[in-house]
């Protein structure tokens, strides 16, 4: 057996598992209310972690900040790497560790009782940085933050303003980006676009407002010339269902991102219905539905630690089916009305 193949053959057998420290450089970023430190020998894997989390808002919850650890390792191309895109990564756990694995080379082991992860990269993943930063760096630091700090981890969007939040939930597909892009034109708080954190006890949501995906489609809708020409110079992602979307930098001055977690108001479960009526868009969600909805659209998160808390929080303030109107502006309208309430 050929222990760390990428070290030299003298190397491997002083240091075997690549322990040694080999000039490391350290980033430090305070994200989703937990203080992350990105330790790698690798400027170029630093850089990703720059490219997805500088210029964020600094939220904290109130009491203690966690303290996490992240080392980013990086190993020489693969021989053969995949023509089109990388394996899609299996997870894996045991004995206290949490794995997500693409391949021998591409992958992340996580410690969350000790408040560590080791993200290993292949050089030729450098060429793929959407799935770098979301697969396995973004997959290292939702997972430490969710566990570290027992946050309710949810599919959806939030936007809101003066410190209170929506929660946009729904399928794929369902508007929840092109109604928080609107938002974000119109003036609200942006918090998250696809991935929103909730402490369930006090309902303060957290996330990263780093990128935006919006379809070719979406553009039609937005007025907004300037916000047009942003949106259409972004690179281009392809999705793993295969969908391409625009991903556009929130960090770039076009709008503005929430200053600190922000208090929920409310859930608005996002629907393909529509209605001509801007004033018929909201249909107030039953009591008694409220659960189920939620259990439904939230099948990891309701399996997760907190998710009861969460949920009897959430029967507290109430849910809100969302319509499509005419325009993504009238139920922006409609959220608002609901953020003023």
């Amino acid at each position: 057996m050929t222990l760390n193949p990428h070290h030299g053959e003298a190397y491997a057998v002083a240091d075997p598992f690549g322990e040694r420290s080999r000039g490391q450089l350290s980033l430090c970023r305070q994200l989703m209310g937990g203080s992350f430190r990105f330790d790698s020998a690798s400027p170029a894997l630093l850089a990703q972690v720059e490219a997805a989390y500088a210029g964020l808002p600094p939220h904290r919850f109130p009491g203690a900040t966690p303290a996490f650890r992240i080392e980013l390792r990086l190993l020489p191309r693969r021989t053969s790497p995949p023509a089109a895109e990388p394996p899609p990564v299996r997870m894996q756990s045991g004995a206290g560790l949490i794995c997500g694995v693409m391949d021998a080379s591409n992958y992340v082991v996580l410690a969350p009782a000790q408040r560590r992860a080791l993200v290993v990269a292949s050089a030729d993943m450098l060429e793929h940085p959407y799935h770098l930063r979301y697969e396995l760096i973004e997959f290292a630091v939702f997972t430490l933050a969710t566990r570290g700090l027992g946050l309710v981890p949810l599919h959806g969007a939030c936007v809101g303003r003066h410190g209170r939040g929506i929660l946009l939930l729904g399928a794929s597909g369902a508007g929840k980006s092109t109604l928080a892009l609107h938002g974000l034109l119109q003036g609200l708080d942006f918090l998250a676009e696809d991935a929103v954190f909730v402490q369930p006890d006090s309902l303060l949501a957290t996330g990263v407002a780093n990128y935006l995906h919006v379809r070719a489609d979406a553009l039609r809708l937005v007025d907004d010339a300037a916000a047009r020409r942003w949106i259409a110079a972004a690179p281009v992602i392809r999705r793993r269902s295969g969908v391409e979307k625009f991903e556009a930098d929130l960090r770039q001055g076009r709008g503005r991102l929430a200053p600190a977690p922000l208090a929920l108001a409310g859930a608005v479960f996002v629907c393909g219905e529509t209605a001509d009526d801007p004033d018929a868009l909201l249909a107030t969600v039953p009591v008694g539905e409220i659960a189920a909805r939620l259990r439904a659209d939230q099948s990891y998160a309701s399996g997760q630690p907190g998710w009861h808390a969460f949920q009897q929080r959430m029967e507290q303030l109430g849910a809100h089916a969302l319509r499509r109107g005419r325009h993504p502006r009238d139920a922006v309208a409609a959220l608002c009305r609901l953020l003023d309430g």
